[in-house]
């Protein structure tokens, strides 16, 4: 029997992870002004997102918390509309 992971962000694709968070922000003007970094801020793209936070580990690491606490958000919301 295998274990699984119970890390949310174990096998989840940095792409993935990008494009979840500025669907959720509608757009990259409000992930911006989540996170302040320049590749959100001053023409944005995801690919351009991409180069920039594979090669930056504080960014990346932003980014992923972030992904966390909308995890958490869409959660707390999923649970407030069953009650």
């Amino acid at each position: 029997m295998e274990q699984q992971s119970k890390d949310p962000l174990h096998g989840k694709r940095l792409d993935a992870i990008l494009e979840e968070l500025v669907e959720y922000y509608k757009g990259f003007e409000e992930l911006g002004k989540q996170i302040n970094i320049k590749c959100f801020t001053d023409n944005p793209s995801i690919s351009s997102s991409l180069k920039f936070l594979r090669k930056t580990p504080w960014a990346r690491t932003k980014v992923e918390s972030l992904y966390l606490y909308v995890l958490r958000q869409k959660k707390k919301a999923e649970r407030n509309n069953k009650e």
